[in-house]
Parts: structure tokens; sequence; C-alpha cells
């Protein structure tokens, strides 16, 4: 093994590594149903974002009347990412779809830091 990918590893100690352990048993137990004195909540979630092509995302920046580059930065994406999207060389991912949606539906969030 090299010297440098020697100094990358690290390795979790014995404690951490029995906490872990720990809890993916409390884990295990609780979905056999062995243990029901754990604290669940569950939620619904919504559903994903719905897809968006290349028209549609180049008319909601035109419908705010911002530029791709001005777009790109209240989104925190590179100008060329805008430009991929609208010309459709690339699909925004989950999270950027999300963001996107958002946008549609209450553009003011963008504008607030």
């Amino acid at each position: 093994m090299s010297s440098a990918k020697a100094k990358h590893e690290e390795y979790v100690s014995d404690e951490t590594f029995a906490e872990i352990e720990g809890a993916f048993q409390e884990a295990l137990e609780h979905a056999r149903g062995t243990r029901t004195d754990l604290r669940t909540m569950r939620i619904a979630l919504p559903a994903p974002p719905k897809k968006m092509n290349h028209t549609d995302i180049a008319k909601l920046r035109a419908r705010f009347n911002y530029s791709q580059s001005v777009f790109a930065r209240l989104l925190n994406v590179s100008t060329k990412t805008i430009q991929a999207w609208e010309q459709g060389l690339r699909e925004p991912s989950d999270a950027a779809l999300k963001l996107l949606a958002i946008a549609a539906k209450h553009p003011e969030v963008l504008l607030d830091s």
C-alpha cells in the first residue's frame, strides 16, 4: 500500500463501532417486531417532482424574465447547467427538479437568502 493511500484511510474507533452496531441491532429488532419501546413516526412523503423538459425550463425562466446567468445564480447552479437543461443536453436531477418546482410555485423564495 502506498504511503499516500495509507494517510487517507481512517478507521472507526471500537467505541464508535459498538454504538453503530447497537443502533443497527435496535433497528433490526424493531423491524422484526421484537422491540416495541422505540419511538417511531410515520410521515406521508410528497410525490417526487414532475419531470421538466427543456422547453418547460426555458418557459419558467422566461416567466421570471431572468437571463440564464441570473437564473443559474438564483438556483445555485452554473450557467452551463442552465444552458444544457434548456438545450435538452442534460436533465435536471431530482433535487434540481424539486427546486424548480418550488421556484415555479413560490418564486419569491429564490430571492430570499
